[in-house]
């Protein structure tokens, strides 16, 4: 036992030196990594750096994979993804049906709280599918049992504490009660796992709501993962829902971009794709966004990541998912038709009656429709909203700087209003309403736009695409994302020039910056520190991990302080250092590590045994299966993880510890024993070189 504390003290010892070492040289660099180039980037170190800056991180193999191809022609192949087979990824996908769907059909097959609000009133009738059925069903049962607690904590005081009292007596009965319960479920999970995939799922949309609940509560969760087994998607889809039908849409997103990052042979294309997404974000958790994002990110971020910049701003611009995210869809003009009209409303000149038979469907308001008039004039939008025009201007196109006035953004929403979408709680699409829209000449940029509805909005956001602002602005920030944190004046300049000459064509820019030298500047190797998701996904491809459920590493990225589509500000998540360097968040790194390596991660198989180095020459790797000394593992996986280049202090306060017979496993009096591989493969994968790319 006190062996055993040596040992966890001797561990702890060493994940704290090397988050010491993380925190100060991730940030302030480290000139003394074995291998680093000195003057000029080898051919090896080209390899490398390409796959660390165009990948989310080289595969075992990979290396050697790109020196064969060369490197130049490699880069060209990542540039024209559809020429590179990618089925293996489009099986992994092909369990989440939601991908596929549009929102609206998300919306009928996976509830959210305001139609099962329309169920339980009975102003919608359940579906006629059995397994659709059963979802809803469950959905409006919790949903009634939440309104029925909100209305208790409104009871009086008088009747909250004779509740108090008749469930103080009752605690005894319903105790046993409880305990029948979960005896039963105990005893129909252990029923069910024995059952075929069908008759399992038909038992279980036969069980009533709180029979289900109870299921769940006694179960471990890996025996909850067995009862999907052998479900079709569809069957598995249906399951998860009965707890939580959003979850479904939230977690197969969540998952299928995990599995984009880590398996796709297309990896620029979903460096791109992630790129674009986080400077246009949008915020999962803002209403009906939900469900907006899965088509957002498939059918306007996707196609556009290596296409004409103009066509992504102008899709993103008439994006449902956009337009909510930044309130455009609600931006009425000043003096609008529909301004015009709640004036004359507000200020009694429209009759009632004539605005409650257009609105409430009437002849006439009675004293409760009246009141409900006042409330829906009052939740309407009041006027012009300028949060996309500013937005759109000092994020997407322009940059802080870019030339424009507080007039200009004010303008721009005049022009963008009527820009709005067709029931946005339904999942309707873009829709331009020239009721809202402001009428009359406006002036952006100097520009006079004369009076043309959508056409006007179309013209600004095209005149926004091509100013030289935005070819600066947009190269900067591409320039930031794959060469370094402050990327030379000279390298962004030649950038925005190939941006103006090629009309915006991204795939042009970014060879522009691969073909560059600045790109293959010595000191940009190795310089960029991973961003959480960055970090993950190469830990895992690094590991050769086969991830059977996300939904773990979902969490984990969340402890790392970057959820998926989780970033509030229009801003996204920060694509600089100081970011993600402090000790909490390298603490969450370095137990992630150590879970992964150790195969501790539920949902998430590593055979760290296995792993040899990404040069590919397996044959001169030494057996980890042959009980080796420590020192000689982990100079194998420093050079499997690493690629042989770890700097001189990190390797010793490695190599120190294990010299330590408690962490190194090794008795002194009966030689050398097993040597914990997962957990050495841990401190290597947390380690300061592996965090950087």
């Amino acid at each position: 036992m006190r062996g055993v504390q040596k040992r966890q003290s001797a561990t702890i010892a060493l994940v704290l030196l090397i988050l010491t070492l993380s925190t100060t040289w991730l940030l302030a660099g480290d000139k003394k990594k074995k291998g680093a180039p000195e003057n000029q980037m080898a051919e090896r170190q080209r390899a490398i750096h390409a796959l660390n800056r165009l990948t989310f991180g080289p595969r075992p193999g990979d290396v050697d994979r790109v020196m064969a191809m060369g490197v130049d022609k490699w880069i060209d192949l990542q540039l024209s993804p559809n020429k590179i087979d990618d089925s293996a990824l489009d099986t992994r996908l092909a369990q989440f049906r939601t991908l596929k769907m549009q929102p609206k059909e998300m919306l009928a097959e996976f509830p959210p709280p305001q139609i099962l609000k329309q169920v339980a009133n009975g102003k919608m009738s359940l579906p006629s599918d059995p397994q659709k059925r059963a979802v809803y069903e469950a959905a409006v049962e919790r949903y009634k049992d939440k309104q029925d607690k909100k209305q208790d904590k409104t009871a009086s005081t008088d009747e909250q504490n004779d509740s108090e009292k008749m469930s103080d007596e009752m605690t005894a009965e319903e105790k046993l009660e409880r305990r029948e319960v979960r005896q039963r479920a105990k005893q129909e999970g252990q029923q069910l796992m024995d059952k075929s995939p069908d008759d399992r799922l038909n038992a279980i949309l036969k069980m009533s709501p709180d029979e289900r609940a109870a299921l769940v509560r006694v179960m471990a969760p890996e025996d909850r993962m067995k009862l999907l087994d052998g479900l079709s998607p569809k069957q598995k889809e249906t399951l998860l829902a009965l707890a939580n039908p959003q979850g479904v849409v939230i977690g197969e997103l969540m998952q299928a971009k995990l599995d984009r990052a880590v398996y796709s042979e297309r990896q620029l294309d979903e460096v791109m794709t992630d790129f674009w997404f986080n400077h246009f974000n949008v915020f999962i958790g803002k209403g009906p966004e939900r469900y907006l994002i899965t088509a957002y990110e498939r059918d306007v971020i996707r196609p556009h990541a290596l296409g004409k910049f103009k066509d992504l701003l102008m899709s993103t611009a008439k994006s449902p998912a956009m337009l909510f995210y930044l309130d455009n869809w609600q931006s009425v003009g000043p003096n609008s038709k529909a301004a015009e009209t709640r004036t004359r409303i507000a200020n009694g000149e429209l009759p009632q009656r004539r605005f409650a038979r257009r609105r409430m469907g009437t002849n006439g308001p009675t004293e409760q429709q009246k009141q409900k008039i006042q409330e829906l004039a009052q939740k309407a939008p009041k006027g012009l909203n300028e949060n996309y025009a500013r937005e759109i201007m000092e994020l997407h196109t322009l940059g802080v700087n870019g030339g424009y006035t507080q007039k200009d953004v004010t303008e721009l929403a005049k022009i963008l209003t009527g820009w709005t979408i067709e029931q946005p709680r339904r999942g309707g699409g873009f829709n331009f309403n020239e009721r809202v829209h402001e009428p009359g000449t406006k002036y952006l940029l100097g520009e006079k736009f004369k009076e043309d509805g959508e056409k006007e909005g179309e013209k600004a956001i095209e005149m926004l695409a091509k100013h030289p602002s935005t070819a600066k602005f947009i190269s900067r920030k591409l320039a930031m994302r794959f060469v370094s944190d402050n990327p030379p004046d000279s390298l962004v300049d030649r950038m925005a020039e190939t941006f103006r000459k090629s009309d915006g064509d991204i795939k042009e820019v970014l060879r522009t910056m691969f073909k560059s030298q600045e790109f293959w500047e010595p000191q940009t190797y190795r310089s960029k520190v991973k961003s959480p998701l960055e970090f993950m996904a190469s830990a895992l491809r690094a590991t050769n991990a086969d991830v059977q459920n996300g939904l773990p590493l979902i969490q984990q990225l969340n402890k790392m302080g970057m959820p998926l589509y989780g970033a509030q500000s229009p801003t996204g998540y920060s694509m600089k250092a100081e970011t993600w360097v402090n000790s909490s968040a390298l603490l969450a790194r370095m137990n992630f590590a150590l879970a992964l390596g150790t195969g501790k991660l539920p949902g998430v198989a590593v055979d760290v045994q296995n792993i040899h180095a990404n040069n590919g020459d397996k044959g001169s790797a030494p057996n980890i299966n042959e009980t080796p000394a420590p020192e000689m593992v982990q100079a194998m996986l420093e050079n499997s993880l690493l690629n042989g280049e770890v700097s001189t202090q990190t390797h010793e306060t490695i190599a120190k510890q294990l010299n330590d017979p408690q962490v190194s496993s090794r008795r002194l009096d009966d030689g050398p024993r097993p040597v914990n591989v997962g957990a050495l493969a841990g401190l290597i994968l947390g380690s300061p070189e592996f965090q950087r790319r």
